[in-house]
């Protein structure tokens, strides 16, 4: 494949919320974004069959169209989209390398949105059923489960705060657990424990999820890890919330990480490289929610433009001069 040499401003890495708002925003400020969309165009909303918690739709709206419409208004302002997977980057110096296969894009600044993916069972049909009676967002989905029952799968702090949250709609929650003690802070446990809507499952799996994609989720398939005796266990929904991985693995070289793997940020969206900013789940190990995502989308667009004019206003006081310097020079290379 021909190798591309256009430097470009902006090229944002991501296409749910984060960086479909990040293009927005950058294209509307008259720079014409490259907006590297991944295998999954539009992020987790594209599993989500109805989002009532996103301002502007008292109604609710289809996670694919909401999504779709964010694409389309990147789309009106000017921001040039490029399907597929990102290869490989090289931040090692100003500009900075995007491979997506062999073709490589260079920018003066990078906004990355790649997002994170939560920690799933590995199930045969999970996948189909995602939306359709399993979720791993009890914020976005609990509103959906009034008077019904539930399964949580975890044992850990995020477990705990979905147990809780689901409590306020579901008439009962159970919370099935490999291990036989919580792995939770312990104000949460006490919390989750005190709930009467909560009881708790422990030595214990979920081997498979009964239901089909017409009418969703009616039980799990249940073992229990020191006897190995499986039984039927009656729900209309399976949350699972054993984590989530930041789809940082590309950066890790380069960018400043926590334990967990997200990218570090401060002063709103910059992380350790200038010009390099993150937006979304990325670097949320805790909201992970589609307003929050958007939102900082829109900062990390209007600190990338602000980076950006440093880069040719040689009096701009917001840049330290040297490494200002150091980078138009070798941006004029």
């Amino acid at each position: 494949m021909p190798v591309r040499e256009e430097i470009h401003d902006q090229i944002i890495l991501g296409s749910g919320p984060a960086g479909y708002t990040a293009a927005i925003y950058t294209a509307r400020s008259n720079c014409c974004p490259i907006l590297i969309s991944g295998l999954e165009p539009g992020g987790q909303l594209t599993g989500t069959t109805l989002v009532e918690n996103f301002p502007g739709f008292p109604d609710g709206i289809d996670g694919p169209e909401l999504m779709e419409a964010m694409r389309q208004q990147a789309e009106k302002f000017g921001t040039v989209f490029v399907h597929g997977e990102v290869s490989r980057v090289d931040l090692s110096e100003h500009p900075y390398k995007v491979w997506v296969g062999e073709d490589l894009h260079r920018c003066r600044s990078l906004i990355i949105c790649t997002g994170a993916s939560p920690r799933m069972l590995g199930l045969p049909n999970e996948k189909d059923l995602y939306g359709r009676g399993v979720s791993v967002c009890a914020t976005c989905d609990g509103f959906f489960y009034r008077d019904k029952e539930v399964v949580v799968v975890g044992g850990g702090d995020t477990a705990m705060e979905d147990a809780l949250f689901l409590a306020r709609f579901a008439t009962r929650v159970t919370v099935v657990h490999r291990r036989n003690e919580l792995r939770a802070s312990q104000p949460l446990q006490q919390r989750a424990r005190e709930n009467t809507r909560i009881q708790f499952v422990w030595d214990t799996v979920v081997t498979g999820i009964l239901g089909d994609t017409e009418k969703g989720v009616h039980g799990v398939q249940l073992q229990h890890l020191p006897t190995g005796k499986e039984e039927e266990y009656p729900c209309d929904g399976l949350f699972i919330a054993i984590g989530h991985v930041p789809n940082t693995l590309l950066f890790e070289t380069y960018l400043d990480l926590d334990d967990w793997g997200y990218i570090l940020t401060r002063n709103g969206t910059e992380t350790n490289l200038p010009g390099v900013f993150a937006a979304g789940d990325v670097q949320d190990p805790f909201f992970r929610q589609a307003i929050t995502a958007a939102g900082t989308g829109c900062m990390a667009a209007m600190q990338s433009q602000r980076f950006l004019e440093c880069l040719e206003d040689a009096d701009c006081k917001k840049c330290h001069s040297l490494q200002k310097r150091r980078l138009v020079s070798q941006t004029e290379d």
